[in-house]
C-alpha cells in the first residue's frame, strides 16, 4: 500500500528501535504524528531537520503531538546502517560527512559528538535486499510515485526517464520501504499524521514549515 496524502496513513516500517518504545501511526491514534526520516550520512538532516523536529518535541509534547524518528538509506549503505544509529542513540557520535561538515561549522563536541540529545523514538528503515527482477510494473509504480504526470511528457523524456529508473533499480544494493511506501526524494523528508490518521503531507528538506502545519492540526 502506498501513502497518498488525504486518505489513511499505512504504517511506517521498521527492523529495529534503537531509542524509545516501539510504536506505528495505527498505534497513535487522537495523536498528531510528525515522522521525521533521516540518514546518519547526512549533514543538513543534522544541521537543520533534527534540530527542528526536537524544537517541535519540546514544545509539543504534551498537546498531543507524538515525534519520531526514522533512520533509512538509499545511499551509503556502509554508512547508513543500524550500528551507527545505535552509536548516534547511545553517544551522539555522527561519522561520514555529517561528521565532517557539523565539525567544519564547529557545531560539535569533543569526540564527534553532537551538542544536543535526540529525546524521541528512533527506529531504523526496513532495508531488504532486491531480488534482482526488475520488470515493467516496477519501474512504472516507481516513476508514477515521483512523477504523477508522466504520461504527459515527451516520448523521448519518458523513455530517458525509464532507462534511468531501470538502472536505478538494477544498482541498488537494498530497499529502504519505509522510503520507498512514502515515496520520499531524499533526506531530511518529514511525514505529518493528523489525529484520525490521516496523511496531511509529505515534504522533501528543511522547510521550516514543520511548526506551522502542526498549530493548524492542533486547531481542528
Amino acid at each position: 500500500m502506498s501513502a497518498i496524502i488525504g486518505q489513511k496513513a499505512p504504517n511506517f516500517e521498521v527492523s529495529d528501535w534503537v531509542q524509545g518504545a516501539p510504536t506505528n501511526i495505527d498505534q497513535e491514534k487522537d495523536h498528531i504524528v510528525l515522522v521525521e526520516v533521516f540518514q546518519v550520512n547526512c549533514p543538513g538532516c543534522f544541521m537543520h531537520a533534527l534540530p527542528e523536529a526536537i524544537e517541535i518535541y519540546n514544545k509539543y509534547k504534551d498537546d498531543g503531538v507524538r515525534v519520531i524518528g526514522i533512520a533509512t538509506a538509499f545511499e551509503d549503505f556502509d554508512k547508513n546502517n543500524l550500528d551507527n544509529l545505535k552509536m548516534l542513540a547511545e553517544t551522539g557520535q555522527v561519522v561520514g560527512e555529517t561528521q565532517k561538515a557539523l565539525s567544519m561549522y564547529g557545531q560539535l563536541l569533543p569526540g564527534d559528538k553532537l551538542p544536543y540529545k535526540i529525546p524521541f523514538p528512533l527506529g531504523m528503515d526496513k532495508l531488504t535486499q532486491p531480488n534482482g527482477l526488475v520488470n515493467q510494473e516496477k519501474i512504472m509504480q516507481f516513476i508514477y510515485q515521483q512523477i504523477p504526470d508522466f504520461d504527459s511528457k515527451s516520448e523521448i523524456y519518458k523513455d530517458q526517464i525509464i532507462q534511468r529508473v531501470k538502472g536505478y533499480m538494477k544498482s541498488k544494493e537494498y530497499s529502504a520501504e519505509t522510503f520507498e511506501k512514502f515515496a520520499l526524494r531524499g533526506t531530511p523528508s518529514m511525514i505529518l499524521v493528523d489525529r484520525k490518521g490521516i496523511l496531511r503531507d509529505v515534504s522533501f528538506g528543511g522547510s521550516g514549515n514543520a511548526e506551522s502545519m502542526i498549530q493548524k492540526l492542533l486547531n481542528e
